[in-house]
Formats: C-alpha cells, sequence, structure tokens
C-alpha cells in the first residue's frame, strides 16, 4: 500500500513487519532518513543565509542613517552659527545708531529740525560733528574760529576781533531791531520763531538768563552786551545772508565760543563724552 506523509512532504512505503526481510526494511528507513537530514540541512543553510542578507540590510541601513544624520547635524551647526552672527550684526547695528545719536546722554537733533532743540548743548552736539573731538585741543578747534566769515563785509566784524565785533554789533541792535520789526515783519517773525527756543542765543554764561535771551515779544531779559551783539547777529544773518536757520544758529554759537570760550569748549567736550582740562577765559569782552 501506498501513502503520502505530509511530515516527510514524500511518499513513503508502510513497511508490514510481516512483508519484507529486516535487511530491506532498515535499508528504507536509513534512506528515509538521510532524505529528512538532508531537508533539514538546506532549510537550516537558508535561514542562516536570510539572517545574514538581514543583518547586511540592517548594517547598511544604519551606516546611511548616520552619514545623513551627520550630514544633518553639520547643516544645522552651520546655520545656527550663521543666524548668531546675524543677531550679533544686528546688534552692533542698533548699538551703533544708538550711540550715534546720543552724545554723552545728549540727543542729536538732525539740522532740519532745529526748533526741537531744548539746550544750547544740544545744539552744539547736534550742529557740530562733535564725534571728531578726541583731546581738548580739538574740540578748541572747532568751536573757536579765526579769519573773517564771509557776511564780514556787510557786517564789519571778524572772528580775529571778538570784542570790537561784539561793541559793533551791541552798539548797532536797536537800529537793526526797529529796522527789520518795522520794514520787515516776515523775517521779523522768523528770528522770534528761532531766537524764543531755548537753542543758545543768548548771553547764557554771564547773567544767568539760560539759553534764550528775549521773551516772547522779542524784547531783551539782559542788557550786557553779549546780549544784545548776538541778537543783532542773528537778525542780520537772516537778512544779509541766505543761511537757513540752522546754519544760523550755528553761526551764532560760533561767536558765542568766541565770547564764553571756556564754557562753550567744555558743552562740545562734554557733548563728545569728554572733559575740559585746558585753562580757557571764561568770558571774553565786559558785560
Amino acid at each position: 500500500m501506498n501513502v503520502k506523509n505530509p511530515e516527510f512532504g514524500h511518499f513513503r512505503v508502510f513497511l508490514g513487519v510481516c512483508s519484507y526481510p529486516k535487511v530491506l526494511k532498515d535499508l528504507f528507513f536509513n534512506i528515509i532518513r538521510m532524505t529528512d537530514e538532508k531537508e533539514a540541512n538546506i532549510t537550516n543553510e537558508k535561514e542562516d543565509s536570510l539572517s545574514e542578507m538581514i543583518d547586511e540590510k540592517k548594517a547598511s541601513l544604519l551606516s546611511m542613517t548616520n552619514q545623513k544624520g551627520s550630514g544633518l547635524f553639520k547643516k544645522n551647526v552651520v546655520a545656527l552659527v550663521v543666524v548668531v552672527i546675524v543677531i550679533l550684526l544686528f546688534n552692533q547695528w542698533q548699538i551703533y545708531s544708538i550711540s550715534s545719536g546720543f552724545s554723552s546722554g545728549i540727543k542729536k537733533i538732525d539740522p532740519s529740525q532745529v526748533y526741537d532743540i531744548k539746550t544750547t548743548s544740544q545744539a552744539i552736539a547736534s550742529l557740530f560733528p562733535i564725534e571728531d573731538i578726541q583731546t581738548d585741543q580739538d574740540a578748541i578747534d572747532m568751536m573757536i574760529s579765526q579769519g573773517t566769515p564771509e557776511y564780514w563785509d556787510a557786517m564789519g566784524i571778524s572772528f580775529d576781533d571778538p570784542v570790537g565785533s561784539m561793541e559793533l554789533l551791541a552798539a548797532g541792535y536797536n537800529t537793526v531791531k526797529e529796522d527789520i520789526k518795522q520794514n520787515n515783519p516776515e523775517l521779523w517773525e522768523r528770528y522770534l520763531n528761532l531766537a524764543t527756543k531755548p537753542v543758545g542765543i543768548s548771553c547764557e554764561f554771564c547773567c544767568g538768563v539760560g539759553p534764550v535771551g528775549i521773551n516772547k515779544k522779542g524784547d531783551m531779559t539782559c542788557g550786557c552786551k553779549h546780549n544784545p551783539a548776538i541778537q543783532a547777529l542773528t537778525m542780520l544773518l537772516m537778512k544779509d545772508t541766505n543761511y537757513d536757520d540752522a546754519e544760523i544758529l550755528r553761526e551764532t554759537l560760533k561767536w558765542k565760543s568766541l565770547w564764553f570760550p571756556r564754557d562753550m569748549v567744555n558743552l562740545a567736550l562734554k557733548a563728545s563724552g569728554g572733559e575740559i582740562e585746558t585753562e580757557l577765559p571764561g568770558m571774553v569782552g565786559g558785560c
């Protein structure tokens, strides 16, 4: 009788004890055992081979992942460094912007906004290149003018003669004021609009009147020669030149520096972050 045994996957012959001799029976059993062992060896080899392939794939994938991870890490580090550099540059720019707008706590005003100036110090910081000041001498050279201004023909004044120029301007103050007030009301209003602001058009350092030397009507608040001189100068600059108000204020501060050199140079030094050490006269010309 022939039967199919699913355990071995092939046909096996049932050998009856009484049907065949013992030798043949043993032979058949040996053949069947050898066949089963061979199949088992083949199966094990296939399993080992498959296991090796899986291990190789795992190793390959792990290596690729590590390489990609390493590249990604480097890219992230580079990106982080770039971001940090950008932030640092931005901070430096912000600091520069702030420091360029402030000098020793004094906010610089654009010359076009001259009417927003609140003190003589701020006027100096806004109208003179105080960032160039490194020493006392730098401040002196910047604030103390020499020679003759381009308007000297019209006014007859010179930086080289601060006292004589002051006397001449002070003596002509009343005449200049009345002429402009009566014959040029537009210019008179322009004068009031500038000189009544705390921009420094005054005899500030001799009489304690502060940075404004006239009242709202245009009358002087101090009668010393420095005050009518600087007021007359302001009006004449408006009348005889094409200067705008910022340029006029800068010019009047130059003359004020000739009459009060120590205080004006000191303000310039302080505005630039320094302190005066050079001995200078406190006042030139009498009250």
